[in-house]
């Protein structure tokens, strides 16, 4: 299969994300005609429902989707890389597992008690509590070894999986209902205060990831061949596992589990412009953006004003995509 110039592919993402923003500001369960959103969004919008819609509900929710995807993205091609392995995802080593307990643990013992903010920030706390217990069982050998880590993220998330059901087995039903709709994953409760933070998360990890890529390419080559190309593996492999799982833990308690991003968005541009990964990151970024977007405006739209679970939507439209985008590869 010919491969596309990745500066054609930047443009073509670019030109897609901008498309899928204006998609996503004008569907939903609400019908808004283009005029009127492009008026809400210079703030002279006549009707104040409508702008109210618009800047305070669409328009956070699709920057957070934008960005939510791109994290996604990014933590799938940096877990690829450094597990040298094309299935491996973002919730591979228990982050969505931890991200879970914590939400649940927000939601079903302490309700409305502490504030809107507690199921995202508890999200947060257990999936950083999962990554670090994952991260340091895989140095008890003393290095990061990649068979170690995938051994222990499965553990991890078995263990926190099972205190999820048994908290969920004994909580009343208003709270099992919410618990349940968390997880299922949801771009909702989209605020501007979720999409600053992953602003500023996904902005300082891209930097640095795209800072890793050379290192990344030589990587793939193997640990060896990479160490003699001058690579610091143990650094980069560190690394890239930080990175990947902090984007991970942000995306995931801002959204609740969403899959199939980071698997399938790796792979489709792999396969159309190559694994150089100054090129794959940043395309990841946007086709990430783009595919969540589009997602969130399907689930906002299909049976509206019934709202479907964006994480529902994903899992229906990645799986019969990533067993094409499989049979193709010959993975």
């Amino acid at each position: 299969m010919s491969r596309l110039s990745p500066r054609t592919g930047l443009a073509a993402m670019t030109a897609l994300l901008v498309g899928a923003v204006g998609l996503g500001l004008l569907w939903g369960a609400a019908p808004i005609a283009p005029a009127e959103v492009w008026a809400a969004l210079r703030g002279d919008a006549t009707d104040p429902t409508s702008l109210a819609i618009v800047r305070s509900l669409r328009l956070p929710r699709v920057l957070a989707g934008a960005l939510t995807g791109a994290a996604l993205a990014i933590s799938g091609v940096l877990f690829q890389a450094m597990l040298r392995n094309p299935l491996a995802e973002p919730y591979l080593l228990g982050v969505s597992s931890g991200a879970a307990l914590g939400a649940v643990i927000s939601i079903t013992l302490f309700g409305s008690g502490l504030g809107p903010l507690a199921p995202a920030l508890f999200a947060l706390a257990g999936a950083l509590l999962a990554i670090a217990i994952v991260f340091r069982v895989a140095l008890a050998v003393g290095r990061l070894d990649t068979h170690v880590l995938i051994l222990a993220g499965v553990v991890v998330a078995a263990f926190f999986g099972a205190l999820v059901m048994l908290l969920l087995s004994v909580a009343e039903a208003d709270a099992l209902r919410s618990a349940v709709l968390w997880t299922f994953g949801s771009l909702e409760r989209a605020s501007w205060g979720a999409v600053a933070v992953l602003a500023a998360s996904l902005g300082g990890a891209g930097v640095i990831a795209f800072a890793l890529s050379r290192h990344l390419n030589a990587l793939a080559l193997g640990e060896e061949a990479a160490t003699y190309l001058g690579a610091r593996v143990e650094v980069v492999k560190r690394t890239a596992y930080l990175l990947a799982s902090l984007l991970a833990a942000v995306a995931v308690s801002t959204a609740g589990v969403i899959g199939f991003i980071g698997l399938v968005i790796p792979h489709a541009v792999r396969m159309l412009w190559g694994s150089d990964h100054r090129a794959l990151l940043p395309l990841a970024a946007l086709a990430g953006g783009v595919a969540l977007i589009a997602a969130d405006a399907v689930a906002r739209s299909a049976f509206r004003p019934l709202e479907l679970p964006v994480g529902v939507v994903t899992a229906l439209l990645g799986v019969p995509l990533f067993l094409v985008l499989l049979r193709r590869s010959h993975v």
